[in-house]
């Protein structure tokens, strides 16, 4: 493997110092008095050589890494990938990079992470937040570490955040049920204090009180083992023939419970009408298609960078930080259609 080439290479190779280097490669050779024929040769000969500076400790040295940590709960999840993918995009327009890492709702994994990014220095902080790390926030936000959080906040923790409307978003959904004439709903959710999902219980619940419905509810642990999971909503639905229709709280959640409806030879929206909180492109493919709720990803994704964009850049502590809630769309197809039809 090629050597890489260093300061002290090119300082050596002209028979001066590696502090008049440095002051070059940084544009501070006006100031501290160096020739424009010696910058000139510097420059020149690190043109022919090929030196790459170290970006890292040069932003070490600077007091700016240009670099943004991004967690999220699973980055193989469509929702998390696609949020992601723009937030990268939009930061390397600006001239920083991202370090992604899941932390899988792990508590003690995204205090860890968020150590290892302390150590590495990075400017500041994107996270959908596990629960039980505000500590570690409360930390990070007393250091002077920009930091926001997207799909879901942490009670207590006074940061921007930018997240959808959970509960409208749910208890739309539930309504729409509720006109196509199915009364019988269950949700089947995430057993978990998240507030998100917290959020989307309330909205189920709800819109079944305005109809004096009782509730059925089915919470399942995050990322079970997936035939476990299937085979769990499967007694549950089992357990519930009058059912007549389910929404179920994450499309992950989804994944498993259309393979349990499949087993259990129940047709849909004929047996068991169907909505999901949170849509990809499966759903518009399955057969028959699948009601579900559309997050505005491009637009979240977007506010998320540009509030992290903007504390990176401000001259001085913003006055105030920002709410961002949007709206969530629910994109009505097959699945729910009215039991009259």
């Amino acid at each position: 493997m090629k050597k890489r080439i260093t300061i002290n290479d090119i300082a050596n190779d002209l028979g001066i110092s590696k502090t008049t280097v440095s002051f070059v490669l940084n544009g501070k050779a006006r100031e501290n008095h160096i020739s424009v024929i010696l910058e000139k040769k510097i420059l020149k000969h690190i043109e022919k050589v090929g030196y790459s500076p170290n970006q890292f400790a040069q932003g070490l040295r600077a007091g700016k890494t240009k670099i943004i940590a991004m967690m999220v709960e699973d980055i193989s999840d469509p929702f998390f990938s696609s949020i992601a993918r723009i937030v990268e995009e939009n930061a390397y327009n600006h001239g920083y990079k991202i370090f992604y890492c899941s932390t899988e709702n792990n508590t003690q994994k995204a205090k860890d992470l968020i150590q290892v990014y302390r150590t590495r220095q990075v400017d500041g902080y994107i996270i959908a937040p596990p629960p039980g790390i505000e500590t570690e926030l409360e930390e990070l936000l007393a250091d002077g570490h920009p930091v926001v959080l997207f799909d879901r906040t942490l009670p207590g923790i006074i940061c921007d955040n930018v997240v959808a409307d959970n509960y409208r978003g749910t208890y739309t959904a539930i309504q729409h049920f509720i006109k196509n004439g199915y009364r019988n709903i269950a949700i089947i959710t995430l057993d978990s204090d998240q507030v998100q999902m917290m959020e989307r219980l309330r909205g189920y619940q709800d819109a079944l009180d305005e109809i004096k419905q009782p509730y059925s509810v089915k919470k399942v642990i995050y990322h079970d083992d997936k035939e476990n999971c299937i085979r769990e909503i499967e007694e549950f639905l089992a357990a519930n023939p009058g059912l007549d229709a389910v929404f179920f709280a994450t499309n992950y959640i989804a994944d498993n419970g259309l393979e349990s409806i499949r087993n259990l030879e129940l047709r849909i929206p004929e047996d068991l009408g169907v909505i999901v909180f949170d849509d990809y492109n499966l759903f518009r493919l399955f057969t028959p298609s699948i009601t579900a709720i559309s997050q505005p990803i491009k637009e979240m994704a977007e506010q998320v960078i540009s509030l992290m964009l903007e504390r990176l850049t401000a001259n001085e502590p913003a006055a105030e930080v920002k709410t961002i809630v949007h709206h969530s769309r629910l994109m009505v197809r097959k699945s729910s259609v009215s039991k009259s039809l």
